[in-house]
């Protein structure tokens, strides 16, 4: 799992649960898509964005690690015919932190529909096919080998009998087409960005509590899949304290994977270059770019990016692939906006 179901949290109401973020070059701009209320969460206590929930996109300009641009979304109650109204809110400068800066209202609609916000942005949001892949074989190996310090054991696993848990199951995504301007007026001259996306719940004292935060796929399913009070506080905390925070636990365990696959002379040299790539959880993107989160480098992502082979393999500094490709999914992304697939049949 890229981020589906991380955290007792998360779970208790899928509709705040992230699964995936991208980031790649869309027909007019920069797109970002947030994925959440995964089907194979049961749709308990419903299905949807939360009405009382906040969907945030934020986006690093200067390479501060600190959100310079938020687009917050919120939702109404479904309404009788399963669609839910939305607005749009894009909070600047300083207040791009602060969950009660009222910003400006870009953009409102309902979902299902593309939606033109006043300041050029494009926004779809619906229900939608998960466009992510992965075998539950490998993934709970995976995840026990970083837990433990051991390789993971896949001794009775075969590529050839790679199942994509996902296939068939959907989402709810949120979309949105941002100009290129409204990043390159800002961002310097490298163009470069970083974007991660929360979702919060709104408390019965009037304040926000975090629920999910992601940035890099797969952090989770590395090293919370079996240690969730550190999933849970990953998702409460904010990148700029991430290093500080989790860097020594996270060394520690990458550490003791590389060395017991024995494949770097130092395990914890490598651990040290591992964990410095992504901590802060920010992913990284050159507006304008082709996307590609891969070996060579990470760009953002795109929606067909095969990004637990390059996690695994990374973390362990020797191939760890999962068998399958993007030819797993039920249904391809689309090459015109707002690119998600199409919801499966029966979902």
């Amino acid at each position: 799992m890229s981020h589906h179901l991380d955290s007792p949290l998360a779970r208790q109401d899928v509709r705040l649960d992230t699964t995936d973020l991208y980031v790649f070059r869309g027909e007019i701009g920069t797109t970002l898509i947030m994925n959440v209320c995964h089907s194979l969460g049961g749709g308990k206590p419903a299905v949807g964005y939360h009405p009382e929930g906040m969907y945030e996109l934020k986006v690093d300009l200067d390479g501060d690690d600190v959100e310079d641009l938020t687009y917050r979304f919120v939702f109404a109650e479904l309404a009788s015919d399963g669609s839910q109204r939305f607005l749009l809110h894009r909070v600047d400068g300083n207040d791009a932190a602060d969950p009660f800066a009222p910003g400006t209202v870009v953009a409102e609609g309902a979902t299902d529909a593309v939606v033109t916000g006043s300041d050029g942005v494009r926004v779809w949001a619906g229900k939608a096919g998960d466009p992510f892949w992965i075998d539950p074989t490998v993934l709970h190996a995976v995840g026990h080998a970083v837990q433990d310090g051991t390789t993971a054991h896949l001794e009775d696993w075969a590529p050839s009998g790679a199942v994509n848990v996902f296939a068939g199951h959907s989402v709810y995504a949120i979309v949105i087409e941002v100009p290129d301007e409204t990043f390159n007026r800002r961002a310097g001259e490298a163009n470069r960005i970083g974007v991660w996306a929360v979702a919060s719940l709104q408390t019965d004292a009037g304040g926000w509590r975090a629920i999910n935060r992601i940035g890099y796929p797969m952090i989770h399913p590395l090293f919370t899949q079996f240690d969730e009070r550190l999933g849970e506080d990953l998702n409460l905390g904010r990148p700029l304290d991430d290093a500080a925070t989790y860097a020594r636990t996270l060394k520690e365990r990458i550490a003791g994977l590389v060395r017991a696959y024995d494949t770097a002379e130092d395990p914890d040299a490598h651990a040290e270059r591992f964990v410095s790539r992504f901590l802060p959880n920010i992913l990284p993107y050159t507006v304008g770019s082709q996307a590609e989160f891969g070996f060579l480098g990470i760009n953002g992502r795109t929606l067909t990016d095969n990004v637990s082979d390059v996690m695994f393999t990374l973390a362990a500094n020797t191939p760890l692939g999962v068998g399958l490709g993007k030819g797993s999914v039920t249904d391809r992304p689309s090459s015109t906006f707002p690119y998600v697939p199409s919801v499966p049949a029966g979902r």
